[in-house]
């Protein structure tokens, strides 16, 4: 079997702010089926049919490594690469900025909106926060160092120079980042706090909720409460783990789920989960950790406040 090795740069720039689809050719002769238009039609036609792969052929969105348009009887060539654009659908636009808290050589600190997703997932792929970031800022090499859940809002760590990007993402895998969120969600006076919680989270693939389960605990989370009024409470939470909805789960297990939660105790419609009056009430408010580029020490907060417990 041939080597690999780093695959070539894109010949296509960015579009929205989004990169194009780089694939690889298998080396399996069997894969090809003679020509490229086989193999691309035996890949892709399941999904959007043979008749799109031919669209996009008389349209030369397929490219090779010298950004020549690849003609589809072109014969096949195990571990060739092309590129090509992905056909965008309609996306309603979030009405809301994303800030920038914090920008040098190496990083962007963003505080994202609610309802905006960090990176092209699903239905979201130009309505992000790294392709806006792209577009307004002109980075277009910008990288998620971390993600943050689409419904909620506050503080994520962007990456300028790609080479730098695994330096630190390894400080959210070694939890050397200490995350600090708010919440709203009710006042129980009967709940001793502070508290800290441990439970094993499961997350299915393709399942809205996350669930906990008897076994050995794969998360853990500090609630303390700020302050309370009107049967509600203001709550800092410190996760020491990131698993997939972790403080809106354990939240929601001490019977306090969070204002607006459309998943959690219910996992409501759709509509009201893209109500944009009624956004969760989650806000990752604070970053702190040491640079691993630059040996600086770096704490971050967020200009962004939950609507539900406005300022006095």
């Amino acid at each position: 079997m041939r080597g690999r090795g780093k695959p070539p740069a894109a010949p296509l720039p960015q579009r929205d702010g989004i990169d194009p689809v780089r694939i690889r050719l298998p080396d399996d002769p069997g894969a090809g089926r003679g020509t490229v238009r086989d193999h691309l039609v035996e890949r892709f036609g399941a999904a959007i049919g043979a008749e799109r792969v031919d669209a996009m052929f008389a349209e030369e969105r397929f490219v090779g490594g010298d950004g020549a348009a690849v003609r589809p009887e072109e014969p096949y060539t195990g571990g060739r690469f092309l590129w090509f654009h992905r056909d965008f659908g309609p996306e309603e636009p979030v009405p809301f900025p994303v800030g920038v808290v914090y920008r040098d050589a190496h990083l962007v600190v963003a505080d994202k909106p609610h309802f905006l997703a960090t990176t092209p997932r699903g239905r979201h792929i130009t309505e992000t926060a790294v392709a806006r970031l792209r577009r307004e800022l002109g980075i277009e090499r910008l990288q998620p160092a971390h993600r943050l859940d689409r419904l909620t809002a506050g503080l994520v760590l962007f990456v300028v120079r790609p080479e730098e990007r695994g330096a630190y993402q390894t400080l959210f895998r070694d939890r050397l980042v200490r995350k600090e969120y708010e919440a709203v969600a009710p006042y129980d006076p009967r709940l001793a706090l502070p508290r800290t919680v441990r439970s094993r989270i499961v997350k299915e693939r393709g399942v809205i909720a996350a669930r906990e389960e008897p076994g050995e605990p794969n998360s853990e989370s500090r609630i303390e409460l700020l302050e309370h009024r009107e049967g509600f409470g203001r709550y800092r939470l410190l996760p020491a783990t990131g698993r997939t909805h972790q403080l809106r789960v354990h939240m929601n297990a001490l019977g306090l789920p969070l204002v607006h939660d459309p998943v959690y105790p219910v996992v409501e419609e759709e509509s009201r989960a893209d109500d944009y009056s009624r956004p969760l009430q989650l806000l990752a408010r604070v970053l702190e950790f040491t640079d691993p580029v630059t040996g600086r020490p770096h704490r971050f907060e967020s200009a962004l406040r939950l609507s539900a417990w406005p300022d006095r």
